[in-house]
Parts: structure tokens; sequence; C-alpha cells
């Protein structure tokens, strides 16, 4: 059976991924695991922050940085960094992701909870858990204690995002709800005209809108049942962010650990 997350694309290239994602898989439980080996210490305060594309969650993010000493690990960044680190586990990621695969679930519960042992304080996750399976996956060897959901309607992020033009040779961007052009339609530097992505294009990003969403429904859901989800609603970051400190004033533990337990960590 096809592992998790792969592509099947083509008989002879999907055997291929396949082939390198069980090499990848293989490299990382042969690898000596902090998880195995690190001494219980004081538990960290790990929370993973989700939102629809377009709803603030990446400002929300640099604000918990900037007020809260977060250590923001998402998933991109801890693949990229495993790639530049040349370790055997992050050339056979690179060789999946140049492949077009998406890397397995259990590679990437396993370089996640891996780079959260190297972590210390307090964590903020980023894209990864993406699904109620995955989620599962990394119950297993590492505790999340909070889960901050950004609940922006998708009628206001689809405004946002198909708001976007783009000046194609410099990479300039304008949005006509916060950001407009001089002149409609025109660069303001050389005045040539803007171009629309197609990732911005309304149809595109409300197909990518109800993908989001049917996808992380059930992740809502299975961090809602162990009683970790803390929704704010809203349709300004700003606004959103004063209901997120006030709760996390009341909720986030000393730095001193002496609200927390031993942490947990798995063979």
């Amino acid at each position: 059976a096809p592992r998790p997350g792969l592509q099947e694309d083509g008989r002879e290239e999907a055997g291929g991924q396949r082939s390198m994602a069980r090499r990848a898989l293989g490299l990382l439980r042969s690898a000596p695991s902090p998880l195995r080996s690190c001494r219980p210490a004081r538990r960290r305060f790990v929370s993973l922050i989700m939102g629809p594309p377009g709803g603030g969650k990446g400002t929300i993010s640099k604000w918990l940085v900037r007020d809260y000493e977060f250590s923001h690990l998402s998933s991109g960044d801890i693949l990229r960094r495993e790639i530049e680190r040349g370790s055997a586990i992050g050339r056979e990621a690179e060789a999946l992701v140049s492949a077009g695969s998406l890397v397995p679930d259990e590679v990437m519960v396993q370089l996640v909870s891996k780079h959260l042992v190297e972590t210390k304080g307090r964590i903020l996750l980023d894209g990864f858990p993406r699904t109620a399976v995955q989620a599962e996956r990394l119950e297993a060897t590492v505790r999340v204690d909070a889960v901050i959901s950004l609940e922006v309607p998708l009628e206001v992020v689809a405004g946002r995002l198909s708001n976007r033009w783009v000046h194609a040779p410099s990479g300039r961007t304008y949005a006509y709800d916060f950001n407009p052009p001089t002149v409609h339609g025109k660069d303001d530097l050389t005045g040539e005209p803007l171009v629309q992505r197609e990732d911005d294009k309304i149809e595109t990003v409300w197909k990518r809108l109800r993908d989001y969403d049917a996808r992380t429904k059930p992740l809502a859901d299975f961090y809602a049942a162990a009683g970790l989800l803390a929704s704010f609603s809203g349709t300004e970051s700003k606004v959103i962010y004063v209901a997120v400190r006030t709760w996390l004033d009341q909720h986030l533990p000393p730095r001193d650990g002496s609200a927390g337990d031993e942490a947990t960590s798995a063979a």
C-alpha cells in the first residue's frame, strides 16, 4: 500500500518516490534520536497556530514571537533546515520535494518532534500538523498544550487575497483595500501594467479556502475534543490579537516552569 502523503502520478515514478520515502524514513529511524536519548526536563509550552491563508496568521505569529518570545517553528522552515544541514534525511527529503512528492507523515512527525526537543522555552508550531491523522501521530511523541485557531470569515479572506496585484518585473505588490497604486492598474515607479497571479484570482482563491476548510475542520474537532482549542473570531488582525493576548496572559505558564510538569518523550 502506498505511504500516506505520496502522490501516485505514474507507476514507475510513483514506485521510485515511494522508495525514496522508505529510505528517508529508514535513515531517520536509524539515526540517534533525541526523543529516545534526552533526559526528562521541564515541559516546554508547545502551541499550534492555525488559520486560513490570508487570515493574518503570519502577522499574529510575528507579534507572538515579539511579545511572548515564542520560538516560531514552521514545517517549511524545519524541512529547509534539515536540507541546509546536509543530513542524510535532509538529502532524502530534498529528493522527495524535487520529485514533486509530499514528505510522508511519519517522516514529518519525526522531524518536527526532533526540532521540538532541540528548541527550548515557548514554541509556536505553524503548518504542522495539518490533518487530524498527523495530529494523532504527533501526539504520540510530543504533547501540544494549546491550539490558537483564527476564525476569519472566508468571504473576508477571499476579498483580501483576490485584491492583490503585482508588478511582475519587480515583484512589487499592491492591494486595493489598503495599499492601492496611485494610478489604477499601474505600477507607481514605472507606470507599467499590474497583473494578477493565477493563485490570486477569485476562483482559485475560493478553491484554496474550501480545501483548507475541509482539511482543517477534523483537525479543529480533534483538538476541541482534547480541550486544547481556543478560537478567536474577527476580521482585523489587531482586534483578534487583543483577544489572543488576553487568553495567553491567563493560560501561559510562568517561564520558570513551576506550573508545568515533566516533558514527555516517546521511544
